[in-house]
């Protein structure tokens, strides 16, 4: 999504070698945004080995946001970007929260997913782990920091979760 709000073609063959995504993980997600509304063929190109892609109403808005993700992002963190449970803990962690705390928000994460999840954005220092020292048991704060800061900051005012 991001690639088209950039100005890049529609065309399958064009997205797929610039998200250097499988062809596999390309459909099934490609699939999956059409599922959702944000993505539908392009009505105007019918060719049947060369499908057109473009973006729907909805999904403007979603890939500007994609965009701005990205564009924050930059080579540093695309690999953990893609992780499925980042960008929704990060949009959790727009203020400090506990770890119960973000598994309510996120109401399907599990308990392993989730604490794999900080554990990777703490050891790339977009999440900072503190102890409440005055809480009976003392309880870990997670906070975002630095580039997990700057991409929560932009995620949470976009994006709510049911």
């Amino acid at each position: 999504m991001s690639n088209l709000h950039a100005g890049i073609a529609g065309r399958q063959a064009t997205l797929l070698a610039a998200t250097g995504a499988s062809r596999t993980a390309f459909t099934q997600s490609l699939d999956h945004l059409i599922e959702l509304g944000l993505m539908e063929r392009n009505p105007g190109y019918d060719h049947p080995l060369r499908p057109e892609f473009r973006l729907t109403q909805q999904g403007i808005a979603a890939a500007a946001i994609a965009n701005k993700i990205q564009t924050l992002s930059a080579g540093e963190g695309q690999d953990l970007l893609r992780k499925s449970w980042t960008l929704p803990v990060l949009t959790s962690l727009h203020v400090p929260c506990h770890f119960n705390d973000i598994k309510r928000n996120l109401h399907t994460i599990t308990d392993r997913a989730l604490s794999q999840s900080l554990k990777s954005m703490e050891s790339r220092s977009w999440v900072a782990r503190s102890v409440d020292e005055t809480a009976r048991p003392p309880r870990s704060i997670y906070s975002a920091i630095n580039t997990g800061a700057v991409l929560s900051s932009v995620t949470a005012p976009e994006i709510r979760f049911s």
